[in-house]
């Protein structure tokens, strides 16, 4: 950590050259004898990239920032804010503390929050950044939270940790390609402390996490804009509770879908419907999820097809996490190939064809608020629905 960037006049050419071009920064000479142009880009490109991620750390004076991986990696404000939602009790170990976005939110909530971080710089950064930000109540330590927490003698309300998954580990990976390993080191976390949180990238299957796993209570999915970001998995203590599946929407709008494992039922597929009637996307944290008939049963909802996760309805119901679409007109292939000045975005579900081919065969003009949805139902085959959009994710 290099604290000569947090000069008074280093910052303001920080700040001043926000959009300026970063690379030729880093080639070009530093005008400050004691900060070269490479720093000032990474401490540039890293800021910028806070500015919608972690709004607080880019409001805040003085901020130092880490190499921009670090940032990439780091969780938003808008999951941290709704992970600390989920900490029980007054205290917390943060095993895998990295920036620190995590610990700074978990503060919040806990009377005493523990920051381990391996790599000392990244801790020190996060140790000075603390105070700007207002946090008082974490202790930062550059060390390897699980050697710390086989060595201490402490008992913790919560431990959270966020394995990383190990470059080689291909696309399917299970927790223990991740390192830490979470199962090798299970047995001492539970020992520790009556509540884990384990964040995994979303692609960890559920099914397969919960094989890996004992004592999982629930599994939190997290989607924003309706692009997945992680899994929250809870283990507590001696838990024989059925799994709860809880899928969370950080949107304008927080909402959420939860239910148990087993609760999933049969559902009848009814394709009928008519113009007027409204369509049902579902969230990706919904897909995750998996329960596509319980949605239909919760919302009084119509499947149209066993294979698409549309749903139609004559009803709007506000409180689905995902979109609504009205159904304008049902266009057949013939009526669209006839059709002129054709206006919408395109949405393409279990229909055999890509967007990007439909939009350039039927010579379809973009349109933020109008909709064309082809896809298929069980009764009448291929559908091309013209349809605008009536709430958004």
């Amino acid at each position: 950590m290099n604290k000569d960037i947090l000069d008074s006049a280093v910052q303001t050419y920080i700040h001043d050259n926000l959009n300026a071009d970063v690379h030729q920064i880093a080639m070009a000479k530093s005008p400050f004898a004691k900060v070269s142009g490479q720093e000032l880009a990474a401490q540039i490109a890293a800021r910028k990239k806070t500015t919608r991620k972690l709004p607080t750390w880019f409001h805040t004076a003085g901020i130092y920032y880490p190499p921009l991986l670090s940032v990439e990696q780091c969780s938003s404000e808008l999951t941290a804010a709704f992970k600390a939602t989920l900490v029980r009790g007054e205290s917390l170990i943060d095993l895998t503390g990295g920036y620190g976005v995590d610990s700074y939110y978990f503060a919040k909530q806990n009377t005493e929050v523990i920051h381990c971080e391996i790599n000392a710089e990244l801790s020190e950064i996060a140790a000075y950044n603390a105070p700007l930000l207002g946090q008082h109540n974490t202790t930062f330590l550059g060390t390897d939270g699980i050697a710390y927490l086989q060595d201490t003698n402490r008992h913790f309300d919560t431990v959270y940790i966020d394995p990383a998954r190990r470059s080689n580990s291909g696309k399917v990976f299970m927790l223990k390609d991740c390192t830490p390993n979470v199962i090798e080191h299970l047995d001492l976390l539970l020992k520790k402390s009556n509540r884990i949180l384990i964040k995994t990238a979303p692609l960890l299957d559920i099914s397969a996490g919960l094989k890996e796993l004992k004592g999982v209570v629930a599994v939190h999915i997290i989607s924003v804009k309706n692009e997945c970001k992680e899994l929250i998995w809870i283990v507590e203590k001696e838990s024989n509770a059925t799994v709860k599946i809880v899928c969370t929407t950080l949107n304008q709008e927080e909402k959420h879908f939860s239910y148990y494992l087993g609760e999933e039922s049969p559902v009848n597929i009814q394709s009928e419907f008519s113009e007027g009637d409204f369509l049902y996307e579902p969230d990706v944290a919904l897909l995750k999820g998996g329960a596509f008939n319980l949605i239909a049963e919760r919302y009084q909802l119509k499947k149209i097809h066993a294979q698409t996760q549309l749903y139609t309805s004559p009803l709007v119901h506000k409180e689905f996490p995902g979109r609504i679409f009205k159904i304008e007109e049902l266009l057949s292939g013939a009526k669209i190939k006839k059709a002129k000045d054709l206006k919408g975005s395109v949405i393409v579900r279990n229909y055999p064809a890509q967007a990007a081919a439909l939009v350039s065969k039927y010579q379809i003009k973009p349109d933020d608020n109008q909709y064309i949805i082809f896809t298929q139902s069980a009764d009448a085959g291929k559908l091309i629905l013209k349809c605008s959009i009536i709430q958004h994710y």
